[in-house]
Protein backbone atom coordinates (compact mmCIF):
# COMPACT_ATOMS: atom_id res chain seq x y z
CA UNK A 1 0.00 0.00 0.00
CA UNK A 2 1.40 3.39 -1.04
CA UNK A 3 -0.54 6.59 -0.33
CA UNK A 4 0.35 10.24 -0.83
CA UNK A 5 -1.16 13.02 1.27
CA UNK A 6 -0.09 16.59 0.37
CA UNK A 7 0.20 18.78 3.48
CA UNK A 8 1.33 21.92 1.65
CA UNK A 9 2.85 23.11 -1.62
CA UNK A 10 0.43 21.06 -3.69
CA UNK A 11 -1.01 23.82 -5.87
CA UNK A 12 1.23 26.74 -4.97
CA UNK A 13 4.89 27.63 -4.49
CA UNK A 14 5.28 27.64 -0.71
CA UNK A 15 5.13 25.35 2.36
CA UNK A 16 6.08 22.23 0.40
CA UNK A 17 5.34 19.13 2.46
CA UNK A 18 4.22 15.69 1.26
CA UNK A 19 3.39 12.64 3.34
CA UNK A 20 3.94 9.13 1.98
CA UNK A 21 2.60 6.04 3.70
CA UNK A 22 4.42 2.96 2.40
CA UNK A 23 3.00 -0.14 4.08
CA UNK A 24 2.93 1.55 7.47
CA UNK A 25 6.16 3.52 7.20
CA UNK A 26 5.43 7.26 7.29
CA UNK A 27 7.77 9.44 5.21
CA UNK A 28 7.59 13.22 4.95
CA UNK A 29 9.17 14.87 1.91
CA UNK A 30 10.18 18.44 2.82
CA UNK A 31 8.73 20.66 5.51
CA UNK A 32 8.50 24.21 4.22
CA UNK A 33 6.89 27.46 5.23
CA UNK A 34 4.86 29.90 3.13
CA UNK A 35 6.63 33.29 2.99
CA UNK A 36 3.42 35.21 2.27
CA UNK A 37 1.36 33.84 5.16
CA UNK A 38 1.53 34.38 8.90
CA UNK A 39 1.43 32.16 11.96
CA UNK A 40 -0.27 28.79 11.64
CA UNK A 41 -1.46 29.67 8.14
CA UNK A 42 2.14 29.69 6.94
CA UNK A 43 2.73 26.07 8.02
CA UNK A 44 1.80 22.81 6.30
CA UNK A 45 -1.31 21.08 7.67
CA UNK A 46 0.43 18.73 10.10
CA UNK A 47 -2.92 17.98 11.74
CA UNK A 48 -3.75 15.70 8.79
CA UNK A 49 -1.17 13.15 9.97
CA UNK A 50 -1.68 13.24 13.73
CA UNK A 51 -3.18 9.74 13.78
CA UNK A 52 -0.93 8.28 11.05
CA UNK A 53 2.49 6.61 11.26
CA UNK A 54 5.23 9.23 10.94
CA UNK A 55 8.82 7.97 11.01
CA UNK A 56 11.16 9.86 8.68
CA UNK A 57 11.56 13.24 7.01
CA UNK A 58 13.72 13.82 3.94
CA UNK A 59 14.64 17.41 3.07
CA UNK A 60 15.39 18.12 -0.59
CA UNK A 61 17.13 21.48 -0.01
CA UNK A 62 17.45 24.44 2.34
CA UNK A 63 15.13 27.06 0.84
CA UNK A 64 12.58 28.18 3.41
CA UNK A 65 9.60 26.97 1.39
CA UNK A 66 11.06 23.45 1.76
CA UNK A 67 12.67 23.47 5.22
CA UNK A 68 11.27 26.45 7.15
CA UNK A 69 8.65 24.53 9.13
CA UNK A 70 10.97 21.68 10.11
CA UNK A 71 11.39 23.00 13.69
CA UNK A 72 7.60 23.04 14.10
CA UNK A 73 7.30 19.55 12.63
CA UNK A 74 9.89 18.20 15.07
CA UNK A 75 8.09 19.86 17.98
CA UNK A 76 4.98 17.94 16.98
CA UNK A 77 6.77 14.67 16.14
CA UNK A 78 10.02 14.70 18.17
CA UNK A 79 10.82 11.08 17.31
CA UNK A 80 11.21 11.81 13.57
CA UNK A 81 14.51 10.82 11.94
CA UNK A 82 15.76 13.53 9.54
CA UNK A 83 17.88 12.95 6.45
CA UNK A 84 19.40 15.44 4.02
CA UNK A 85 22.66 16.18 2.20
CA UNK A 86 25.72 17.46 4.04
CA UNK A 87 25.50 20.82 2.27
CA UNK A 88 21.81 21.30 3.07
CA UNK A 89 22.52 20.60 6.74
CA UNK A 90 25.30 23.21 6.77
CA UNK A 91 23.10 25.82 5.11
CA UNK A 92 20.08 24.95 7.26
CA UNK A 93 22.07 25.77 10.37
CA UNK A 94 22.46 29.32 9.05
CA UNK A 95 19.00 29.81 7.59
CA UNK A 96 17.03 28.36 10.52
CA UNK A 97 18.95 30.46 13.05
CA UNK A 98 18.29 33.50 10.85
CA UNK A 99 14.59 32.61 10.76
CA UNK A 100 14.59 32.31 14.56
CA UNK A 101 15.97 35.86 14.77
CA UNK A 102 13.22 37.12 12.49
CA UNK A 103 10.59 35.34 14.57
CA UNK A 104 11.87 36.79 17.83
CA UNK A 105 11.90 40.30 16.32
CA UNK A 106 8.49 39.96 14.67
CA UNK A 107 6.25 38.39 17.30
CA UNK A 108 3.42 40.77 16.52
CA UNK A 109 3.59 39.97 12.81
CA UNK A 110 3.31 36.24 13.48
CA UNK A 111 0.56 36.62 16.04
CA UNK A 112 -1.66 38.23 13.40
CA UNK A 113 -2.10 34.75 11.93
CA UNK A 114 -2.42 32.87 15.20
CA UNK A 115 -5.52 31.90 17.12
CA UNK A 116 -4.91 33.02 20.72
CA UNK A 117 -6.15 29.63 21.91
CA UNK A 118 -3.61 27.73 19.79
CA UNK A 119 -0.33 26.31 21.07
CA UNK A 120 1.80 27.90 18.36
CA UNK A 121 5.15 28.90 19.90
CA UNK A 122 8.08 30.21 17.80
CA UNK A 123 11.22 28.11 18.19
CA UNK A 124 14.44 29.11 19.96
CA UNK A 125 18.10 29.02 18.95
CA UNK A 126 18.68 26.19 21.43
CA UNK A 127 16.01 24.13 19.70
CA UNK A 128 17.66 24.80 16.33
CA UNK A 129 21.01 23.60 17.69
CA UNK A 130 19.41 20.36 18.89
CA UNK A 131 17.57 19.88 15.60
CA UNK A 132 20.69 20.42 13.49
CA UNK A 133 22.73 18.02 15.60
CA UNK A 134 20.07 15.34 15.07
CA UNK A 135 20.09 15.52 11.25
CA UNK A 136 21.64 12.51 9.52
CA UNK A 137 23.52 13.36 6.32
CA UNK A 138 23.74 11.33 3.12
CA UNK A 139 25.97 11.59 0.06
CA UNK A 140 24.52 11.77 -3.42
CA UNK A 141 23.92 8.31 -4.94
CA UNK A 142 24.54 6.48 -1.66
CA UNK A 143 21.28 4.71 -0.71
CA UNK A 144 20.07 4.29 2.87
CA UNK A 145 17.64 1.60 4.05
CA UNK A 146 14.75 2.62 6.28
CA UNK A 147 11.83 0.94 7.99
CA UNK A 148 9.17 2.50 10.20
CA UNK A 149 8.02 1.16 13.57
CA UNK A 150 4.70 0.00 12.09
CA UNK A 151 6.12 -1.20 8.79
CA UNK A 152 4.13 -4.20 7.57
CA UNK A 153 5.98 -5.01 4.35
CA UNK A 154 8.39 -7.86 3.77
CA UNK A 155 11.24 -5.65 2.52
CA UNK A 156 12.89 -2.41 3.63
CA UNK A 157 12.60 0.90 1.80
CA UNK A 158 15.66 2.26 0.01
CA UNK A 159 16.14 6.02 -0.34
CA UNK A 160 18.73 7.67 -2.59
CA UNK A 161 19.55 11.34 -3.25
CA UNK A 162 20.35 12.74 -6.71
CA UNK A 163 21.88 16.17 -7.39
CA UNK A 164 18.93 18.39 -8.41
CA UNK A 165 21.03 21.20 -9.94
CA UNK A 166 18.92 23.85 -8.19
CA UNK A 167 21.18 25.18 -5.42
CA UNK A 168 24.07 23.83 -3.37
CA UNK A 169 23.01 20.58 -1.69
CA UNK A 170 19.65 20.30 -3.48
CA UNK A 171 18.41 16.80 -4.24
CA UNK A 172 15.81 14.80 -6.04
CA UNK A 173 14.84 11.80 -3.93
CA UNK A 174 14.41 8.25 -5.25
CA UNK A 175 12.41 5.89 -3.04
CA UNK A 176 12.53 2.19 -3.93
CA UNK A 177 10.22 -0.35 -2.33
CA UNK A 178 10.30 -3.83 -3.81
CA UNK A 179 9.67 -3.34 -7.53
CA UNK A 180 8.20 0.16 -7.09
CA UNK A 181 10.33 3.26 -7.69
CA UNK A 182 9.09 6.72 -6.67
CA UNK A 183 11.02 9.84 -7.67
CA UNK A 184 10.41 13.20 -5.98
CA UNK A 185 12.05 16.01 -7.95
CA UNK A 186 12.05 18.65 -5.21
CA UNK A 187 13.10 21.85 -6.98
CA UNK A 188 15.02 20.64 -10.02
CA UNK A 189 16.97 22.31 -12.81
CA UNK A 190 18.27 20.31 -15.77
CA UNK A 191 20.06 23.33 -17.26
CA UNK A 192 23.40 24.78 -16.23
CA UNK A 193 23.52 27.99 -14.22
CA UNK A 194 26.65 30.03 -13.53
CA UNK A 195 27.68 27.77 -10.65
CA UNK A 196 25.36 24.76 -10.59
CA UNK A 197 25.93 22.21 -13.34
CA UNK A 198 22.45 20.78 -13.92
CA UNK A 199 20.52 17.88 -12.38
CA UNK A 200 21.20 14.15 -12.36
CA UNK A 201 18.32 11.71 -12.86
CA UNK A 202 17.93 8.00 -12.09
CA UNK A 203 19.17 5.75 -14.88
CA UNK A 204 16.26 3.32 -14.73
CA UNK A 205 12.59 3.88 -15.43
CA UNK A 206 10.42 4.67 -12.44
CA UNK A 207 6.82 3.93 -11.53
CA UNK A 208 5.70 7.13 -9.81
CA UNK A 209 6.93 10.69 -10.38
CA UNK A 210 6.19 13.62 -8.05
CA UNK A 211 7.29 16.64 -10.04
CA UNK A 212 7.45 20.38 -9.49
CA UNK A 213 5.81 22.64 -12.10
CA UNK A 214 7.09 26.09 -11.09
CA UNK A 215 7.65 27.42 -14.61
CA UNK A 216 4.73 25.58 -16.18
CA UNK A 217 2.99 28.85 -17.03
CA UNK A 218 6.12 30.61 -18.33
CA UNK A 219 6.82 30.64 -22.07
CA UNK A 220 10.32 29.20 -22.41
CA UNK A 221 11.10 31.62 -25.24
CA UNK A 222 11.46 34.16 -22.45
CA UNK A 223 13.94 31.94 -20.59
CA UNK A 224 17.03 32.63 -22.68
CA UNK A 225 20.18 30.68 -21.85
CA UNK A 226 22.46 32.10 -19.16
CA UNK A 227 25.15 33.21 -21.64
CA UNK A 228 22.77 35.33 -23.74
CA UNK A 229 20.97 36.73 -20.71
CA UNK A 230 24.28 37.76 -19.12
CA UNK A 231 25.08 39.83 -22.23
CA UNK A 232 21.71 41.59 -22.03
CA UNK A 233 22.21 42.12 -18.30
CA UNK A 234 25.63 43.71 -18.87
CA UNK A 235 24.30 45.99 -21.61
CA UNK A 236 21.46 47.33 -19.45
CA UNK A 237 23.63 47.56 -16.32
CA UNK A 238 26.29 49.60 -18.14
CA UNK A 239 23.64 52.16 -19.17
CA UNK A 240 22.73 52.76 -15.52
CA UNK A 241 26.25 52.66 -14.06
CA UNK A 242 27.76 54.91 -16.74
CA UNK A 243 25.36 57.73 -15.86
CA UNK A 244 26.11 57.39 -12.15
CA UNK A 245 23.07 55.38 -11.11
CA UNK A 246 22.86 52.33 -8.84
CA UNK A 247 21.14 49.02 -9.47
CA UNK A 248 19.05 47.13 -6.90
CA UNK A 249 18.76 43.38 -7.45
CA UNK A 250 16.39 41.64 -5.01
CA UNK A 251 17.73 38.12 -4.46
CA UNK A 252 17.23 35.11 -2.26
CA UNK A 253 20.15 34.85 0.17
CA UNK A 254 20.50 31.20 -0.81
CA UNK A 255 21.18 30.32 -4.44
CA UNK A 256 20.25 33.42 -6.40
CA UNK A 257 22.73 35.62 -4.51
CA UNK A 258 25.57 33.27 -5.35
CA UNK A 259 24.60 32.73 -8.99
CA UNK A 260 24.14 36.44 -9.77
CA UNK A 261 27.27 37.45 -7.83
CA UNK A 262 29.31 34.91 -9.81
CA UNK A 263 27.81 36.19 -13.07
CA UNK A 264 28.64 39.82 -12.22
CA UNK A 265 32.20 38.87 -11.28
CA UNK A 266 32.65 37.00 -14.55
CA UNK A 267 31.28 39.89 -16.64
CA UNK A 268 33.58 42.42 -14.95
CA UNK A 269 36.60 40.11 -15.40
CA UNK A 270 35.85 39.81 -19.13
CA UNK A 271 35.46 43.58 -19.50
CA UNK A 272 31.80 43.26 -20.48
CA UNK A 273 30.52 45.07 -17.39
CA UNK A 274 31.74 48.32 -15.86
CA UNK A 275 33.89 47.64 -12.79
CA UNK A 276 31.80 48.93 -9.91
CA UNK A 277 31.11 48.60 -6.21
CA UNK A 278 29.21 45.44 -5.31
CA UNK A 279 27.11 45.77 -2.15
CA UNK A 280 26.23 42.53 -0.37
CA UNK A 281 25.89 41.36 3.19
CA UNK A 282 24.14 39.39 5.89
CA UNK A 283 23.01 35.82 5.42
CA UNK A 284 23.94 35.75 1.73
CA UNK A 285 27.61 36.24 2.56
CA UNK A 286 27.54 33.47 5.15
CA UNK A 287 26.02 31.09 2.63
CA UNK A 288 28.61 32.07 0.02
CA UNK A 289 31.28 30.82 2.42
CA UNK A 290 29.52 27.44 2.52
CA UNK A 291 29.61 27.39 -1.29
CA UNK A 292 33.37 28.04 -1.15
CA UNK A 293 33.91 25.33 1.44
CA UNK A 294 32.16 22.72 -0.72
CA UNK A 295 33.60 23.71 -4.11
CA UNK A 296 35.56 20.46 -4.56
CA UNK A 297 32.89 18.22 -3.04
CA UNK A 298 29.85 18.86 -5.23
CA UNK A 299 29.30 18.99 -8.98
CA UNK A 300 29.73 22.57 -10.20
CA UNK A 301 30.95 24.37 -13.31
CA UNK A 302 34.10 26.04 -12.01
CA UNK A 303 35.63 24.37 -8.97
CA UNK A 304 38.47 26.91 -8.76
CA UNK A 305 36.23 29.95 -8.32
CA UNK A 306 35.63 31.32 -4.80
CA UNK A 307 33.34 34.10 -3.64
CA UNK A 308 36.11 35.27 -1.32
CA UNK A 309 37.90 36.49 -4.48
CA UNK A 310 35.21 39.12 -5.10
CA UNK A 311 35.65 42.53 -3.49
CA UNK A 312 32.36 43.37 -1.78
CA UNK A 313 31.11 46.26 0.35
CA UNK A 314 28.94 45.48 3.37
CA UNK A 315 25.43 46.64 2.55
CA UNK A 316 24.47 46.70 6.22
CA UNK A 317 27.18 49.26 7.01
CA UNK A 318 25.48 51.83 4.77
CA UNK A 319 23.68 54.29 7.05
CA UNK A 320 22.70 57.00 4.56
CA UNK A 321 20.88 55.86 1.41
CA UNK A 322 22.18 58.81 -0.60
CA UNK A 323 25.54 56.99 -0.54
CA UNK A 324 24.20 55.01 -3.49
CA UNK A 325 23.95 58.31 -5.39
CA UNK A 326 27.50 59.30 -4.48
CA UNK A 327 29.08 55.85 -4.88
CA UNK A 328 27.03 54.04 -7.46
CA UNK A 329 27.11 50.28 -7.66
CA UNK A 330 25.16 47.05 -7.80
CA UNK A 331 23.24 46.06 -4.67
CA UNK A 332 22.27 42.43 -3.99
CA UNK A 333 19.67 42.50 -1.22
CA UNK A 334 17.20 39.98 0.17
CA UNK A 335 14.42 39.10 0.06
CA UNK A 336 14.17 38.01 -3.54
CA UNK A 337 10.48 38.97 -3.71
CA UNK A 338 10.90 42.30 -1.88
CA UNK A 339 8.62 41.17 0.94
CA UNK A 340 7.62 43.97 3.30
CA UNK A 341 10.05 44.43 6.16
CA UNK A 342 13.09 43.07 4.31
CA UNK A 343 16.18 44.93 3.14
CA UNK A 344 15.22 44.84 -0.53
CA UNK A 345 11.77 46.25 0.27
CA UNK A 346 13.22 49.14 2.27
CA UNK A 347 15.72 49.93 -0.49
CA UNK A 348 13.00 49.68 -3.14
CA UNK A 349 11.09 52.53 -1.48
CA UNK A 350 14.15 54.77 -1.96
CA UNK A 351 15.07 53.40 -5.38
CA UNK A 352 11.78 54.18 -7.11
CA UNK A 353 12.30 57.90 -6.40
CA UNK A 354 15.71 58.02 -8.14
CA UNK A 355 15.66 59.05 -11.81
CA UNK A 356 18.96 57.40 -12.79
CA UNK A 357 18.59 54.19 -10.75
CA UNK A 358 17.24 50.79 -11.79
CA UNK A 359 15.69 47.71 -10.24
CA UNK A 360 16.67 44.47 -11.95
CA UNK A 361 14.33 41.52 -11.31
CA UNK A 362 16.20 38.22 -11.78
CA UNK A 363 14.07 35.52 -10.15
CA UNK A 364 10.61 34.09 -9.54
CA UNK A 365 8.03 36.43 -8.01
CA UNK A 366 4.97 35.19 -6.16
CA UNK A 367 1.90 37.07 -7.49
CA UNK A 368 1.05 38.28 -3.99
CA UNK A 369 4.41 39.99 -3.35
CA UNK A 370 5.59 43.61 -3.79
CA UNK A 371 8.25 42.28 -6.15
CA UNK A 372 5.58 40.98 -8.50
CA UNK A 373 3.84 44.35 -8.48
CA UNK A 374 7.10 46.13 -9.34
CA UNK A 375 7.85 43.57 -12.05
CA UNK A 376 4.64 44.46 -13.86
CA UNK A 377 5.16 48.23 -13.76
CA UNK A 378 7.30 50.61 -15.80
CA UNK A 379 8.99 53.93 -15.30
CA UNK A 380 6.28 56.57 -14.84
CA UNK A 381 3.68 54.13 -13.48
CA UNK A 382 2.29 54.48 -9.97
CA UNK A 383 2.55 52.02 -7.10
CA UNK A 384 0.67 52.24 -3.80
CA UNK A 385 3.21 52.42 -0.95
CA UNK A 386 3.21 54.06 2.47
CA UNK A 387 -0.55 54.71 2.21
CA UNK A 388 -0.17 56.76 -0.96
CA UNK A 389 0.57 56.46 -4.67
CA UNK A 390 4.25 56.76 -5.56
CA UNK A 391 5.50 57.39 -9.09
CA UNK A 392 8.18 54.97 -10.23
CA UNK A 393 11.00 57.19 -11.46
CA UNK A 394 13.67 54.48 -11.80
CA UNK A 395 14.01 51.88 -14.55
CA UNK A 396 12.54 48.42 -13.97
CA UNK A 397 14.09 45.58 -15.98
CA UNK A 398 13.31 41.87 -16.03
CA UNK A 399 16.01 39.22 -16.58
CA UNK A 400 15.64 35.45 -16.62
CA UNK A 401 18.21 33.44 -14.71
CA UNK A 402 16.05 30.43 -13.80
CA UNK A 403 17.05 28.01 -11.06
CA UNK A 404 14.12 25.73 -11.93
CA UNK A 405 13.65 23.60 -15.03
CA UNK A 406 11.83 25.07 -18.01
CA UNK A 407 8.42 23.54 -18.54
CA UNK A 408 9.60 21.52 -21.55
CA UNK A 409 12.35 20.06 -19.36
CA UNK A 410 9.76 18.80 -16.90
CA UNK A 411 8.13 16.97 -19.81
CA UNK A 412 11.59 15.68 -20.79
CA UNK A 413 11.93 14.18 -17.30
CA UNK A 414 8.68 12.30 -17.91
CA UNK A 415 9.97 11.12 -21.29
CA UNK A 416 13.23 9.87 -19.79
CA UNK A 417 11.88 8.19 -16.65
CA UNK A 418 8.70 6.82 -18.28
CA UNK A 419 6.59 6.82 -15.09
CA UNK A 420 3.26 5.01 -14.98
CA UNK A 421 1.85 7.71 -12.68
CA UNK A 422 2.70 11.40 -12.39
CA UNK A 423 1.66 13.71 -9.55
CA UNK A 424 1.93 17.44 -10.33
CA UNK A 425 3.00 19.60 -7.38
CA UNK A 426 4.70 22.92 -6.51
CA UNK A 427 2.92 25.07 -9.07
CA UNK A 428 -0.14 27.21 -9.59
CA UNK A 429 -3.15 25.90 -11.51
CA UNK A 430 -2.14 27.28 -14.93
CA UNK A 431 1.36 25.90 -14.55
CA UNK A 432 0.11 22.43 -13.65
CA UNK A 433 -2.43 22.51 -16.46
CA UNK A 434 0.19 23.21 -19.14
CA UNK A 435 2.53 20.48 -17.91
CA UNK A 436 -0.34 18.03 -17.48
CA UNK A 437 -1.65 18.60 -21.00
CA UNK A 438 1.81 18.03 -22.47
CA UNK A 439 2.24 14.79 -20.53
CA UNK A 440 -1.12 13.49 -21.70
CA UNK A 441 -0.26 14.38 -25.30
CA UNK A 442 2.68 11.96 -25.16
CA UNK A 443 0.17 9.13 -25.45
CA UNK A 444 1.92 6.86 -22.97
CA UNK A 445 -1.24 6.06 -20.98
CA UNK A 446 0.32 7.84 -18.02
CA UNK A 447 -2.07 8.26 -15.11
CA UNK A 448 -1.99 11.90 -14.08
CA UNK A 449 -2.82 13.48 -10.72
CA UNK A 450 -2.96 17.15 -9.73
CA UNK A 451 -2.11 17.30 -6.03
CA UNK A 452 -4.43 19.16 -3.66
CA UNK A 453 -3.69 19.86 -0.02
CA UNK A 454 -5.43 17.34 2.23
CA UNK A 455 -6.63 15.13 -0.63
CA UNK A 456 -5.34 11.55 -0.35
CA UNK A 457 -3.93 9.94 -3.50
CA UNK A 458 -3.84 6.14 -3.50
CA UNK A 459 -0.82 5.35 -5.63
CA UNK A 460 -0.83 1.60 -5.00
CA UNK A 461 -3.26 -0.59 -3.10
Amino acid sequence: MIQLLPLGGADEVGASCFYLNIDGTGIILDSGIHPQKKGLDSLPSFEFIEELPVDFVFISHAHQDHIGSLPFLIKKFPHLIIYTTIQTKEIAELTLHNAANILSESTTLWNEGINKNSNFIPYSHEEIDLLISSIRTVEYNEPVDIEGIRHSGSSKIKVEFYDAGHILGSAGILITYGNVKIFYTGDINLSKQKIMDGADLPEDNINILLTETTYGDTDSKMLSNWQNEQKRFAKEANKILNKGGSILIPVFALGKTQEILAAIHSLVAKGSLTDTIIYTGGLGNQISRVYDKNKYIVKRQNKNFEFSEIEQTDLYSVNELNLFNKKSGIVLASSGMMIKGTKSFELMKYWIKQQDFAIFIVGYMDPETPGYRILNLNKGDKIFLNDKDEIIRCEVKRFYFPSHSKREEIVDIVKKLKPEKVVLIHGEEKAKNWVGQQILSLGNNTKLYSAQKGKLIRLQT
